[in-house]
């Protein structure tokens, strides 16, 4: 499964990145994107980026 971040919804506040940066990073554009996908070991903490996402961007794929 992968996590995926609307970049036309995203503020870029970097709570993604922060929280999980082995599968989110900000792009030149200040915006989040999904470098990887969600795995056993990340799961909890990639589920928690989409629960905690301020503007509801990221969506699971």
């Amino acid at each position: 499964m992968r996590a995926v971040v609307d970049k036309d919804t995203c503020i870029g506040c970097g709570l993604c990145a922060s929280t999980e940066p082995d599968v989110f990073e900000i792009d030149d554009d200040g915006k989040a994107v999904s470098v990887a996908d969600m795995t056993d070991e990340n799961k909890e903490s990639v589920e928690a980026c989409i629960e905690g996402c301020p503007v509801n961007a990221i969506h699971r794929e």
